[in-house]
């Protein structure tokens, strides 16, 4: 029986999808399924003096408000397919809905969600799951938070782990069952590598 995995994401990041395709991979060597959950950067950062993305626009809000809109309305399963497809479909340098709209129709999903990256509809919905996946680990974290059960069948949760490639086959597991097994030790906190490389997103 397969193990879940919470996977909360902003879709904004390159790094989280590049943590979202390692999960892909671990599914087809470990026993585990992802469940897919939207997490919001902006919301984040809320308050703070200075946006540590720099995103004085605001524009954060609208992917991960039409991602909160695909994970309400449709569920968590459709929510990977449209994140997948936001990654994937290409931009042809249309105007702001476009991507959106491109990745929703690519997902089987009603284009017309992509209106909800404008409005404040899911917000609430947006900020509640949110609150649950920092709500496990605390706001000094960003994007993604992994979530499973760990070997002694308690909670498990961890920030990141952020890498700029993707390993696959036995590689992918290997990293998860370490992963999974640092966050689980009593008192763990934090481990770190080399400085942040961009990240391959198609390799």
């Amino acid at each position: 029986m397969a193990t879940t995995v919470d996977f909360w994401f902003d879709p904004s990041c390159p790094y989280s999808y590049v943590t979202a395709r390692w999960l892909r991979e671990v599914t087809k060597v470990r026993p585990i399924e992802v469940c897919w959950r939207v997490m919001s950067l902006s919301v984040l950062n809320e308050g703070r003096e200075v946006d540590p993305e720099g995103d004085t626009e605001g524009y954060l809000w609208f992917p991960a408000r039409v991602c909160a809109a695909v994970q309400r309305e449709h569920g968590h399963e459709a929510l990977g397919r449209f994140y997948e497809a936001l990654w994937t479909t290409g931009d042809e340098g249309q105007d702001w809905l476009a991507p959106f709209e491109r990745a929703l129709e690519a997902a089987g999903l009603p284009v017309a969600l992509a209106g909800a990256g404008s409005s404040a509809d899911y917000d609430g919905f947006l900020r509640a799951s949110h609150a649950e996946g920092i709500g496990l680990i605390g706001d000094h974290v960003g994007t993604p938070i992994v979530a499973t059960t760990g070997a002694e069948g308690g909670r498990v949760a961890f920030f990141g782990p952020v890498i700029s490639q993707v390993p696959t086959g036995e590689r992918a597991g290997r990293l998860w069952d370490g992963a999974v097994l640092v966050a689980g030790t009593p008192g763990f906190h934090e481990l770190k590598g080399t400085p942040h490389e961009e990240p391959r997103l198609h390799d």
